[in-house]
């Protein structure tokens, strides 16, 4: 009944809305359909710029400049819209354009190191300005992407975003960490909508293909009033299929080496769009053999191989646009158990249980080793935006499908585990033409999720969940001032199946969860100067229990845990204070941000101690191994941290750019737990430094030149989660990194191709990251050493060709 009152209120705002805009807005209403056209220039020579990028995001549209700097949009439809522009090399310009019959507009751009200018779509309704937006959001590029070699997308954005890191199990798998906050607190969007795999579990990844990704956003900090629950810590928001320029047709071929552990990846795409009708289409494919390090040399079953491919199908008109994207991701991941004889020589386990040294050609081959993981992701997307006289309703619906088998130490090619994850997506919403500069959206969005148990190994129950929320979000632009708020209701209702063990006693016992929650936020940002722009957000947010936290009962294999559910568990809820500024001149470029957030019923797992006061210990009856058990317990917490950004160019040496972040977070329950008070799983604070020369921005041949070096110092992290040595504290350890590239361009000045080499911890550095699971792996009886270490050093090289 509370969903059916809470759809139909939902129903009656729109219907209401649609009225209240039809009876007002007159004006709005006389606006005519036309194209948008003009001139991209440099800004200091007037010279024109050929192959700059235009593009307006609501309408998922745009146009590239021709040899003499001109270009001309498809007939868009009315209405008020931020349109980007953007060019290798520049600084991007942003202009707020009405479409109200043919509009003619000319840009010009600044050359820059800072992007001070974007457009935003996460945590918001409609496109708004990166410099406006309350919250902290940072956007990267995929030629900034394209400079970062990287095993895995979560590590690229950590070396990218301050703030940002993962909780890694081996190179391929990383899991996002915003200020502290991961697993179910993070939501991932790609493609616009969220991704839905197993968020919960330490070891699994995010099941998307770096080289696809054209664009990121991330979001900082409560972002449940556009998401619903989990994104207490922020959104990353992963755009991988856009559509191109109308009358365009573009291709790109990437390929990358590194030498650490063989990685070799490909990838080629292909885009067109003609007369309105849009296609895309990509394959990928990355593989890499286990790397090693100072300490352990390599690191047995650490290797991957993965496969993706995905397209898109669409046309985009007068009236709005409709896309249909289609993706499949295919991973298979060796899981590190780091098991050792007395030499200290990695062992591996046969078809018949046997060990024995692992070998160098071990080490080489691509197909990992039991144990493994072999996941698979199929996604659908519809996505639609249909103009309403002057308003728009924007409807998606999505269809995803996550498998992960779990394969044990003996190869027998029978999956000991199985979870099939299946879900529907649905959002609905109604935007509200400009008026009065008001900008007013409401919707619902939800999804049905269904999980099925294929295999004998169990750890989380057949599930069934329904979730549904009811949205409204107003902004408010005028001059230097931007207002931003808005309010949410969600309701989640859960099923869990009962399950029967081969013995007849009950495994899992069947029971019913509702939850409902309301979030909101209200912010402000404010242009005080040119120069200076000061921010404020105040966010309440929710996160729901999810299945492993209230049902699981079963040993984890890839963490090597025993896992016992909590079905009292209660939502999570936080309220969020976050205040930055930021400041640019010529030659400096300053951003600082703080953020204080309390969460009510934090949820933490921690290990169950018997009654000697030792280590409770399960026998996993498949494995005999004897596994530590683990249960789900909450807490209230509070964390605290902020990030700093400061950009040096000085002039007369503008090719030179001196670039300091520093990210720290602070995180701790109200109460102690054997004697800490220190929430598990933060990260250390992190200075970056990066020392960079640019050169030739307009080349004959060799373009965009830059060499850079980098300093990564990681503080040590002494507040770890000791209570019943679930943690340990993780040693202090700094990094040097480097990288030079450039674009090569023919006498026609077409660009050929970009090519980037990077070097990744120049001094072979052992270290281990706090956030790394391969830290608690078995101890080497050689050294002592608990666990294994991070990537030794690395040179990689990465190609891109632009057909």
């Amino acid at each position: 009944m509370m969903k059916k009152c809470l759809l139909l209120a939902v129903i009656t705002c729109l219907l209401m809305a649609s009225g209240y805009a039809q009876g007002k807005n007159e004006v709005n209403r006389q606006l005519l359909p036309g194209w948008l056209y003009g001139s991209v220039t440099d800004g200091k020579t007037g010279a024109p710029l050929a192959g700059a990028a235009v593009f307006i995001y609501d309408l998922k549209t745009g146009a590239v400049t021709s040899e003499n700097g001109n270009f001309r949009t498809a007939v868009l439809k009315a209405g008020t819209y931020l349109v980007e522009v953007s060019f290798e090399g520049y600084a991007s310009a942003v202009a707020t354009i009405t479409i109200n019959g043919n509009v003619q507009h000319n840009f010009t751009l600044g050359t820059t190191i800072v992007e001070q200018e974007g457009v935003i779509v996460t945590g918001v309704t409609t496109a708004t300005r990166l410099k406006q937006s309350p919250q902290p959001v940072a956007l990267i590029r995929q030629q900034q992407l394209l400079q970062t070699s990287s095993t895995n997308i979560i590590d690229a954005l950590g070396a990218r975003v301050p703030g940002v890191s993962g909780i890694a199990t081996g190179p391929a798998i990383s899991k996002p960490v915003i200020r502290g906050l991961g697993y179910n607190r993070v939501v991932v969007v790609n493609d616009g909508m969220r991704q839905e795999g197993q968020q919960w579990g330490d070891e699994h990844g995010i099941e998307i293909d770096d080289y696809s990704v054209q664009r990121i956003e991330v979001l900082k900090g409560p972002a449940s009033l556009m998401y619903g629950s989990d994104a207490m810590g922020g959104v990353i928001n992963i755009q991988s299929l856009v559509p191109a320029p109308e009358g365009t047709v573009k291709g790109q071929v990437i390929s990358e080496y590194q030498s650490n552990n063989g990685l070799r990846g490909f990838y080629g795409g292909i885009s067109g769009t003609q007369r309105g009708f849009n296609w895309n289409a990509y394959g990928s494919y990355k593989g890499a053999h286990d790397y090693k390090n100072h300490y352990d040399g390599y690191v047995f079953n650490s290797k991957f191989d993965q496969k993706n491919f995905g397209g898109m199908l669409g046309y985009n008109g007068k009236w709005g646009y409709s896309h249909f994207m289609a993706s499949h991701f295919n991973q298979r991941i060796g899981m590190v158990e780091g098991e050792r004889d007395n030499s200290g020589a990695f062992l591996k386990t046969d078809s018949d249980g046997n060990e024995s040294p692992a070998s160098d050609a071990d080490f080489k081959r691509l197909r990992p080793y039991g144990p493994y993981q072999h996941i698979r992701h199929l996604k659908f997307i519809w996505d639609n935006n249909i103009r309403l006289g002057s308003n728009t309703f924007a409807a998606t619906v999505a269809y995803q499908r996550n498998q992960r088998q779990e394969y044990g130490a003996q190869e027998t090619g029978t999956p000991e585990a199985w979870f099939q994850l299946q879900t529907i997506n649905y959002a609905l919403k109604y935007h509200l033409t400009e008026r009065n500069h008001w900008k007013t959206s409401m919707g619902v969005t939800g999804m049905f999720q269904q999980n099925n148990n294929k295999a004998e190994e169990v750890i989380i129950p057949d599930y069934d969940l329904f979730d549904i929320g009811g949205f409204m979000f107003t902004q408010y632009t005028y001059n230097a001032l931007l207002v931003s708020g808005g309010i949410r209701y969600d309701h989640r209702h859960i099923n869990s199946k009962p399950m029967i063990d081969d013995n007849g006693d009950p495994r899992f016992v069947a029971f019913t969860k509702d939850y409902g929650n309301i979030s909101g936020s209200i912010g402000a940002s404010y242009t005080l100067t040119p120069r200076t722009t000061l921010k404020l957000n105040i966010a309440r947010g929710f996160r729901s229990p999810n299945m492993a936290e209230l049902g699981s009962n079963g040993a984890h294999e890839g963490t090597r845990r025993f896992e016992s559910g909590n079905t009292t568990l209660k939502s999570e809820t936080s309220l969020q204070a976050d205040a930055g500024v930021e400041w640019n001149s010529d030659h400096v470029s300053v951003s600082a941000s703080v953020f204080y957030n309390r969460i009510n019923r934090f949820i933490f797992y921690e290990k169950v101690i018997n009654n000697a006061g030792a280590d409770s210990i399960r026998i996993d009856p498949e494995t005999g191994d004897a596994l530590t058990v683990y249960r789900f317990n909450q807490r209230d917490a509070s964390l605290c941290g902020g990030e700093i950004r400061v950009d040096l160019h000085p002039h007369p040496l503008d090719w030179l750019h001196i670039a300091n972040t520093f990210a720290y977070t602070r995180a701790r329950f109200s109460n102690e737990t054997e004697g800490t008070r220190n929430v598990p799983m933060i990260p250390p604070a992190r200075l970056l430094s990066e020392l960079r020369g640019d050169f030739l921005p307009k080349g004959k041949f060799l373009r965009n030149l830059y060499i850079r070096l980098e300093s990564d110092y990681n503080l040590r992290q002494g507040n770890a989660f000791t209570a019943y040595n679930t943690e340990t504290p993780t040693t202090s350890y700094w990094l040097l990194n480097a990288g030079v590239g450039a674009d090569i361009y023919n006498s026609k000045k077409h660009k050929l191709f970009s090519l980037a080499f990077n070097a990744f911890n120049l001094a072979d550095i052992a270290y281990q990251n706090h956030l790394s699971r391969l830290k608690y792996t078995a101890a080497n009886p050689a050294t002592g050493r608990t666990g294994v270490f991070g990537m030794g050093r690395n040179f990689g090289v990465k190609l891109s060709v632009e057909l």
